[in-house]
């Protein structure tokens, strides 16, 4: 079992940065592929981005690309979201996710789901 918190979201104006931190418990942490993912308002949730076990292999949605960056330290068994150059179309809530196994890209492979942590981007 995983438990992920997330934290770092809040009020930036366009053209700042954020960076959020998800932190999990469990010992096996380095053992799950961790994502990033966003419910904007009226939207479904959407990919963001997502980093592999030993954080070699990272994904973005085309969206972020450039500007977010995912990253992982399994010593402290964080996952991080550095979100640069952020635009008001960025304005979600932002969840950290855990998985074993499947499409890193679509929701539905993850097991282990944070509650969340609001971002908004003033223009």
């Amino acid at each position: 079992q995983v438990q992920l918190v997330e934290s770092g979201g809040g009020l930036v104006q366009a053209g700042g940065s954020l960076r959020l931190s998800c932190a999990a418990s469990g010992r096996t942490f380095s053992s799950y592929t961790n994502g990033w993912f966003r419910r904007a308002p009226g939207k479904e949730r959407a990919f963001v981005a997502a980093i592999n076990w030993n954080g070699d292999i990272t994904y973005n949605a085309d969206s972020v690309s450039g500007r977010f960056t995912i990253s992982r330290d399994n010593s402290k068994n964080t996952v991080y979201l550095q979100m640069n150059s952020l635009k008001p179309e960025d304005t979600a809530v932002y969840y950290c996710a855990a998985q074993y196994s499947g499409s890193v890209y679509s929701d539905r492979s993850y097991d282990y789901w944070g509650q969340g942590t609001q971002v908004t981007v003033s223009s």
